[in-house]
């Protein structure tokens, strides 16, 4: 059974083609400007020609947003390109995990549902490195313990950028040292090690919350970056969000 998943996020639409439960091809636009359906329709049409895709060989298409204003639109264009409906899914929809608030966002549950079927056996944590930084944990019976939600790295870095006169524009990547003596390199510690204290702290404080040393995921644009700065993270996987929407939709 062929799949296109589809997480809409407030920076990014990432797309992935799955094959029975394995993503094969992933890719990602931007989210803004918003668009209508008719643009919509003809960006996902020439994505679809870039990866060989052909509408008609695919089986299910399954939607995850935290984006309202734009996933009908969404769903539209999907409609017209497949000629099928496809499937939303959301902190309602049924799993074996525990959703507990009526407030989670559709990436955070999805995480959550991700982990579960993933990594079973044990407490985790998932961090998903997006336009908001979360750490989500859950037990080894699919009980969501909760939620930490902290502004995004390139959220902040954006911020400081524009409520500075001198301060340029920088690329997120590990400094040639901690200490710096250019702005640049100052910037770039202050972003890379500054979250990754953050979210080492997280970890450290969630697992003597929960009496547990917990199996720690990555996921999110920048997770790359972090993932080898620390022990800490046990695996970095892009994919995390967009497996758990599969798992919710597959058999629907």
């Amino acid at each position: 059974m062929n799949s296109i998943v589809i997480n809409i996020g407030n920076t990014n639409i990432r797309f992935g083609l799955f094959y029975r439960d394995n993503c094969d091809v992933s890719w990602v636009i931007n989210t803004k400007p918003y668009k209508t359906s008719d643009e919509m329709l003809l960006q996902f049409g020439m994505m679809y020609q870039t990866h060989n895709i052909q509408p008609e060989k695919i089986d299910h298409i399954i939607i995850g947003s935290v984006v309202p204003q734009i996933t009908q639109d969404v769903v539209r264009a999907l409609k017209k390109l497949h000629e099928k409906t496809p499937i939303l899914v959301d902190r309602n929809t049924k799993s074996p995990v525990e959703a507990k608030s009526k407030q989670m966002g559709t990436d955070i549950y999805a995480n959550l549902v991700a982990a579960h079927h993933l990594y079973p056996g044990k407490k985790k944590i998932i961090l998903d490195f997006g336009t908001a930084l979360t750490a989500s944990c859950i037990d080894e019976k699919g009980e969501t313990l909760g939620v930490i939600i902290a502004p995004g790295i390139i959220t902040a870095l954006n911020s400081l950028v524009q409520q500075t006169a001198q301060l340029p524009e920088i690329e997120l990547v590990k400094p040639k040292s901690v200490l710096g003596l250019d702005t640049v390199t100052c910037m770039q510690s202050g972003m890379v090690y500054g979250y990754l204290g953050m979210v080492e702290g997280f970890i450290d404080r969630i697992n003597a919350e929960v009496n547990s040393d917990c199996f720690v995921i990555a996921t999110g644009g920048v997770s790359h970056v972090y993932k080898p700065l620390t022990e800490k993270i046990n695996v970095a996987d892009k994919l995390h969000t967009l497996k758990g929407l599969y798992f919710l939709g597959k058999n629907l």
